[in-house]
């Protein structure tokens, strides 16, 4: 089966043959077709479903156990991310980097950073909310800029009392 971007697309604005490009967003480089004269944008519609399969699945909590294995802790990983990131890259029986990323939070990264070429800018926003015997104690968000580290900040959105 041929691929629809290797076909002359014309736009639908002015007619005029459009050009490949990438683009990233998130992490992902999505192919698209781009219109010099109006800078009309089409995504390849399979970097599109992708790409809102991850939003998906970034935008649900999922809620896990954690179990004591030997003398180490161990979390289950939903299915759906592990086919999720399996599908991007090979990730069974590979070495994963965790780190104590903040009070109360634990990260997993897949990736190394030897797969950033060009030491590409990660611009990142976070939201927190911490929770205390099941009610939520402060909601707050988190800036984050790998290119000017100055600009990193953390605004506090509400902070709950814990009377309540």
């Amino acid at each position: 089966m041929t691929d629809i971007f290797e076909n002359t697309i014309l736009c639908k604005n002015c007619n005029v043959k459009m050009h490949p490009a990438n683009f990233a967003k998130n992490g992902f480089l999505l192919r698209a077709l781009v219109c010099d004269k109006c800078n009309e944008k089409i995504i390849h519609p399979n970097d599109e479903a992708e790409y809102n399969r991850f939003v998906d699945l970034k935008n649900r909590d999922f809620r896990v156990k954690m179990r004591l294995v030997g003398n180490s802790y161990a979390v289950s990983i939903p299915k759906e991310i592990v086919s999720f990131m399996h599908e991007q890259s090979k990730i069974m029986d590979d070495m994963v980097k965790l780190c104590f990323e903040d009070f109360g939070k634990l990260s997993l990264n897949f990736q190394n950073q030897d797969d950033n070429p060009n030491n590409a800018r990660f611009i990142k926003a976070r939201e927190y909310k911490v929770m205390k015997n099941n009610k939520p104690v402060l909601h707050f968000k988190q800036f984050l800029d790998s290119a000017n580290p100055k600009n990193n900040k953390a605004l506090i959105i509400k902070k709950l009392d814990k009377d309540k």
